[in-house]
């Protein structure tokens, strides 16, 4: 009687066993969904990954979540929208610069070329895309409509009349430039592609042995009245962007400050060859001889030439593309540069990780302590895909399926 018992008791161990083998693959084929679109999966769609996760593919179970809309409208958009706005805010509504990387994704295009590529993402909607407002993606967002079925590669220059040489990707997309062509003096441009596509900040790059010749006239050479803060803290950073910045000299973000005080009713403006601005007296735009007083020793920008003085030091770590010369003229060669580096690469990667995963890497209890070593073989796998940010998805998604 104690023997049948223990069969009994062993038969429905056994059972169990099986029920919640089969209930963990059920569960990390939810949660691929969830974390992918945002949203749970329908039951067939959810027997479906689970098939997939059953013999062993589980990049083809989030392949399937990532057919859902809401992977783009929700997931995507949220990945790429506090890119578009110096607050790094996530509620703002659909941009040309949001859409544009959901095209990216959507395409599997190589996602370096969002920073330099001649286009732009437009819709169906009514009214038509315009370099003076935001409606056209507005419509498409309270239409609610499939940003998958929808969005359409364009020509930038035909959009916005750009001379085609002068495009820069997301770079000089309307909502990029009304935050961070706007005012000020275009280093913003820079400043916010490397934190945000190269995951460093100014402080991280700050480095006091490169030259200061090419630092601007604003930029006092003893702030408060002494020299030693510029030496060891405002030459480090500057030494080495403002080069590179010179890149959007004939760059502005035009509009009615005494009546548009946000700039939502703004254009890129841009000036050809040809074009003189009347404060500078060259192409370059009269933002970037602002407040020369401050000292008027400094560099005075005539052009649009820029040099990555960060090759040279110890900003070397960010893995520079050893095949472009690390210098030239406009935007469209300098922020190539920057997409063509290693940290770009390894910044992307490290960013989807975080959204799929809900966690930095190696930071969770029950994450994997070989994080860091996984996510190198993902780039590395980035690069020889093509760049295709999307593969990536699919490998955090598979990856985090268990925790």
């Amino acid at each position: 009687m104690k023997k049948s018992a223990l069969n009994i008791c062993l038969w429905i161990v056994s059972c169990l066993s099986a029920s919640f083998t089969q209930a963990g693959t059920l569960e990390q084929a939810k949660r691929i969904h969830d974390r992918l679109a945002g949203v749970p999966p329908t039951e067939s769609t959810l027997l479906a990954m689970q098939a997939r996760l059953d013999s062993g593919d589980g990049i083809g179970a989030a392949n399937i979540a990532m057919e859902h809309d809401g992977f783009y409208n929700e997931t995507i958009k949220n990945w790429a929208t506090p890119w578009t706005n110096r607050e790094q805010d996530v509620f703002v509504p659909l941009n040309d610069y949001t859409a544009t990387v959901v095209g990216f994704v959507r395409d599997e295009r190589d996602f370096r070329t969002l920073l330099y590529a001649d286009v732009l993402y437009t819709g169906n909607a009514t009214p038509a895309y315009s370099t003076s407002n935001n409606a056209h993606y507005e419509a498409l967002e309270q239409t609610n409509a499939s940003l998958q079925d929808v969005l359409q590669s364009q020509a930038q220059s035909s959009l916005t009349g750009l001379p085609a040489d002068a495009t820069s990707g997301v770079i000089t997309s309307r909502a990029g430039a009304r935050s961070f062509l706007i005012a000020g003096t275009n280093r913003a441009a820079f400043r916010f592609t490397l934190l945000n596509h190269m995951c460093v900040d100014l402080e991280q790059v700050h480095d006091i042995t490169l030259p200061p010749d090419r630092i601007r006239q604003d930029v006092s050479r003893s702030p408060g009245g002494d020299a030693r803060a510029f030496l060891n803290g405002c030459m480090g950073c500057h030494s080495g962007m403002d080069p590179m910045a010179q890149a959007m000299a004939y760059y502005d973000y035009e509009y009615d400050a005494d009546n548009d005080l946000t700039g939502e009713n703004g254009q890129l403006t841009y000036n050809n060859a040809g074009d003189i601005d009347p404060d500078t007296g060259t192409r370059v735009k009269k933002k970037y001889l602002i407040n020369g007083s401050t000292f008027p020793f400094g560099f005075i920008t005539n052009d649009d030439k820029w040099d990555n003085y960060w090759r040279e030091g110890i900003n070397q770590s960010l893995g520079w593309d050893s095949s472009l010369p690390g210098t030239g003229n406009g935007a469209k060669s300098m922020f190539m540069e920057m997409a063509h580096s290693d940290a770009f690469a390894q910044c992307q990667v490290k960013k989807v990780f975080n959204t799929v995963c809900l966690r930095e890497p190696d930071s969770d209890f029950n994450g994997n302590q070989n994080d860091h070593a996984t996510l190198s073989t993902w780039v590395a796998a980035f690069k020889q895909s093509g760049y295709n940010i999307k593969n990536v998805f699919a490998q955090a998604a598979d990856y985090c399926k268990g925790n």
